[in-house]
């Protein structure tokens, strides 16, 4: 359905076009919903960041998680995680896992913080829901921070996943829901993984677009 993450973002933008005059802020899931969210953002013209947050994934299958944690320590576990693995166990991966958002919010955001959200329309963009463990930990988070409305936008996800965001954010914004939904990966023809140098030069090029249209009013005004 979606040539590349660059395509899904904007076809998502679309839909999100409501927003424009909300004030809304974009807040994008690193590393896959960077190009996503900034596609939105673009669009849309709004204030973008990152959110942090990471899954907790299995041991012996780091593809699968039984949760995630977002960067203020909001924590999202599946109920029935207890039976898979040991509370030391889970503890241990938790650690290890914020330590990488750590890592990334040094990396990728610079150490800076997310921007104030109380009040505020918040889109959380990814590039696509499997579990949604991810996404419930950054909901979380969103609604501690006392977000005004939280939308989550994202180009494709499954059934379950799909009722149970809807119940938890105050809106789902979502273009494709496959009945036989497998991966986020089968919606997409160009898939890979992002690197954190890949984010890192999207993030530069946001920046230098807004240097550019920064300076394209100075020289208007000047012009009056």
């Amino acid at each position: 359905m979606f040539k590349n993450r660059k395509d899904a973002g904007e076809k998502l933008a679309q839909v999100l076009e409501k927003y424009r005059d909300k004030n809304p802020i974009v807040l994008a899931i690193p590393r896959g919903g960077v190009e996503v969210g900034l596609q939105v953002s673009r669009k849309l013209g709004t204030e973008f960041s990152l959110i942090i947050v990471r899954k907790l994934p299995f041991p012996d299958n780091p593809e699968a998680g039984f949760g995630a944690v977002a960067e203020d320590g909001s924590t999202f576990i599946f109920e029935n995680a207890s039976y898979w693995l040991a509370r030391e166990t889970i503890e241990r991966i938790k650690q290890d896992q914020i330590a990488e958002v750590e890592r990334r919010i040094n990396a990728l955001r610079r150490g800076n913080p997310l921007p104030e959200l109380s009040g505020r329309t918040v889109i959380l963009v990814d590039d696509g829901i499997a579990m949604g463990s991810t996404m419930r930990a950054a909901i979380e988070l969103c609604r501690a921070r006392k977000a005004g409305k939280i939308v989550v936008a994202v180009p494709v996800t499954g059934r379950m996943a799909a009722k149970v965001i809807e119940k938890e954010a105050d809106e789902l914004v979502v273009l494709d829901i496959p009945i036989n939904f497998r991966a986020v990966a089968q919606a997409y023809e160009n898939w890979y993984d992002v690197s954190d140098e890949e984010v890192l030069d999207l993030l530069r090029e946001r920046i230098n677009e807004k240097e550019i249209k920064a300076h394209e009013f100075d020289q208007s005004a000047l012009s009056t």
